[in-house]
């Protein structure tokens, strides 16, 4: 009788524990956006970009103007859909905003309708966010180690101005671009 008492003792305790396991090994909680995953918000809508490149390394001096249709993928990356026109014609892109929180830094790849690929990461201090990358141009085949920088002002929620630089092999950053951007 003693036995038997034990063993049903034992039944709860037998029953429970799959139960416990299956617990234990649970779905993982999905991410949550954080605030620097908000700030991504900033660059959905439409915007209209124009900006004066400078003569130099990179070709002849031109005006290029563009439009932007940017939206959310979830909470975690803003899609970028540009379509432009420039002196040599027009072109398409798409780009992807997110933050790496690994890393403490966002990222910014872009796949351009040419055959170009680019990747840039990006600090954010107030309102200003600076973006490096390696120089994106497909017209040279040299040697120097060429590096793009681009420094994005916010000047209101609508509106925003950037700089672009470059630097060849770690030499000083010339202005090569100066433009706006307005959110329509």
């Amino acid at each position: 009788m003693k036995r038997a008492l034990t063993l049903l003792a034992l039944i709860p305790a037998l029953l429970l524990t799959p139960a416990s396991i299956l617990a234990a090994q649970a779905e993982p909680q999905t991410p949550k956006p954080g605030p620097e995953h908000q700030r991504l918000h900033y660059f959905v809508g439409n915007w209209q970009i124009a900006w004066e490149t400078k003569p130099g390394p990179m070709g002849p001096g031109r005006t290029v103007t563009v439009t932007d249709h940017n939206e959310m993928l979830g909470d975690f990356f803003v899609v970028f859909y540009r379509k432009g026109r420039g002196p040599t014609g027009s072109g398409r892109e798409i780009g992807f905003l997110g933050y790496d929180p690994e890393q403490k830094v966002y990222t910014y790849d872009v796949f351009i309708d040419d055959g170009s690929v680019g990747r840039a990461t990006a600090t954010i201090s107030g309102d200003t966010w600076i973006l490096l990358a390696p120089a994106l141009d497909t017209c040279r085949q040299g040697g120097d180690k060429e590096k793009e920088r681009f420094t994005l002002k916010e000047v209101s929620p609508t509106s925003y101005t950037f700089i672009g630089e470059l630097s060849v092999d770690g030499g000083p950053w010339t202005t090569i671009e100066e433009g706006k951007a307005t959110k329509k």
